[in-house]
């Protein structure tokens, strides 16, 4: 070998679980779900020991769960390489979220890359069938249009009081009546905190913006995932997300063969700072539903690199 990093590619290749993945210089934590849950748990919002003061928004996000990926036609899927994938899933509520946190905070300030396995699906009817369903051809199936979006997302503050941003980039599948959109978004507006609402701050419906109409287009982001025509059948897709927690801002978004270049993407940022979040790195991520229909956002395992 000529240098350490021939043999640490070299190293990465000869491991089956790592060699899917493109991990930057240092992994800072490579979660196999056929290993447990790993510390992605619910998010839930601040309070003062009184659940009834969380916010709406934010009290209801369902904890992440490990799952065999079991369904009533097939029996259990399993993920890619084991049985088990961490499972996100909403209730059967239109707009209800489901989302789950891992915290970290970080030793340099630099690029950090986020990287997964995942598959997204709605529940599948039996029985009676709703109307939007009798228009079954055999290919299309219409559960592709009862899945909403699906998010991943960070939360990072530099110091007490300092830079503190949220990054979310959204897979929106179908619009609120139901068609098809199949796009990556990114927010235009901040995360409307707890201390914000306190302090007069309007309620939110969409967790991550003040409006829910605060979106707008990545450039070049229209794309077309693999659903494979019955919400039984998992495929299971590549995601890599890179931010850089020195700049503040999002860099690159490859999901599959495509990748989009964030960098000219505006985050918003808090203009007051907030006590006790010094180096604060949280990592997201999120499944919503349109419709009265459960979506679940399947993740086979993730791998976090960063470049110190």
């Amino acid at each position: 070998m000529s240098s350490f990093a021939d043999l640490r590619r070299a190293l990465v290749a000869a491991d089956p679980r790592l060699s899917r993945f493109n991990p930057l210089p240092r992994i800072l934590f490579h979660d196999d779900f056929d290993e447990g849950v790993n510390g992605w748990c619910e998010l839930i919002g601040n309070h003062d020991g009184n659940l009834d003061k969380v916010r709406p928004v934010i009290s209801d996000m369902r904890p992440p769960q490990i799952s065999n990926v079991s369904f009533f036609d097939i029996g259990t899927h399993g993920s890619v390489d084991g049985t088990y994938a961490l499972k996100l899933a909403t209730r059967a509520r239109a707009h209800h979220m489901a989302l789950a946190i891992k915290r970290l905070t970080y030793v340099k300030p630099g690029l950090v890359q986020f990287e997964t396995y995942f598959t997204i699906k709605a529940e599948g009817w039996i029985g009676t069938l709703p109307e939007r369903h009798k228009s079954f051809d055999g290919n299309v199936d219409p559960s592709v249009f009862d899945f909403g979006d699906f998010c991943i997302g960070n939360d990072v503050c530099d110091l007490e009081f300092g830079r503190r941003y949220h990054c979310a980039l959204r897979y929106l599948n179908t619009d609120d009546d139901g068609n098809l959109v199949r796009k990556w978004m990114y927010k235009t507006s901040l995360q409307t905190s707890t201390r914000m609402v306190i302090e007069g701050a309007p309620h939110t419906t969409d967790y991550h913006v003040a409006n829910p109409n605060d979106w707008a287009e990545v450039p070049g982001g229209e794309q077309n995932l693999c659903y494979n025509e019955l919400p039984t059948k998992v495929n299971w897709h590549y995601l890599r997300y890179v931010f850089d927690t020195s700049a503040g801002r999002n860099v690159e978004l490859q999901v599959n063969d495509k990748i989009m270049d964030l960098r000219s993407i505006p985050v918003p940022t808090y203009g007051k700072g907030y006590w006790g979040l010094e180096k604060l790195l949280n990592f997201c991520v999120d499944v919503r539903t349109h419709r009265p229909v459960r979506n679940f956002l399947f993740l086979d395992s993730v791998l976090v690199s960063v470049d110190w």
